[in-house]
């Protein structure tokens, strides 16, 4: 009797326990969104402070030298003002890529398809897309967007590719995201903060992560990520 009141005993406390430890991951989870949203928004404002107060006045004074220009008298003045010019349009387009790392605001205001254009613009590669025109919620097209961007970078510094072919569309209740290249393959996902970093982003919102790169047979990086996002 005593044997059988202990079975029962060590039941009940093992069923209070696993009801303990799915509520810690469900609040484990719900913590990892937060944090995941929190930074997507801090994103999102350093990105409007780049365009709004950095850039607009760089490029006021950009407009401006161009004016120095038509009023300079002699040549050699005007070829000094226009170096200071198109020093200061590479300076431009460098906050502009990382404004574009930060959160475009494109993407909130225009989706994903046409954040991906203007991503694209950006490179030298080739860059065919085929991307769901339906906007999904935010967290998701974050992911995704991230994902391609990342990828893209990560291309166009190592790979040596001719041409990338990146696909988002939605199979049910998933949204998959292919990016994929004929360069030089090889690629590890274990190295390097950005797949790691990706590869959190993806799995909070329930999704996973997959990179296949045969050296010499380019590179494959797929996210699969549930619409409806349940965190883990």
């Amino acid at each position: 009797m005593e044997a059988v009141s202990s079975a029962a005993h060590l039941a009940a406390s093992n069923a209070r326990l696993q009801v303990e430890l799915q509520r810690r991951v469900v609040e484990l989870g719900e913590s990892r969104r937060r944090i995941l949203e929190a930074g997507d928004e801090e994103r999102g404002r350093l990105e409007r402070r780049l365009e709004e107060r950095t850039e607009r006045r760089l490029q006021d004074l950009r407009d401006a030298l161009e004016r120095d220009i038509a009023l300079a008298s002699g040549d050699a003045t005007r070829e000094r003002i226009a170096r200071a010019r198109d020093q200061l349009d590479q300076a431009l387009d460098e906050i502009h890529g990382i404004a574009l790392g930060l959160h475009p605001r494109v993407l909130s205001e225009g989706g994903l398809k046409e954040a991906l254009a203007v991503l694209a613009e950006t490179l030298e590669t080739p860059v065919t897309f085929e991307v769901a025109a339906d906007r999904m919620p935010a967290q998701i097209e974050a992911a995704a967007y991230f994902v391609c961007s990342e990828a893209l970078v990560n291309i166009a510094k190592h790979a040596s590719a001719s041409s990338v072919r990146v696909s988002v569309i939605r199979d049910g209740n998933l949204v998959r995201v292919v990016v994929e290249d004929d360069g030089t393959g090889g690629a590890d996902p274990n190295r390097g903060s950005g797949l790691r970093g990706l590869t959190d982003r993806v799995e909070t919102l329930g999704g996973s992560l997959q990179v296949e790169s045969a050296p010499g047979q380019g590179t494959s990086l797929t996210a699969e990520i549930p619409l409806d996002g349940e965190a883990h």
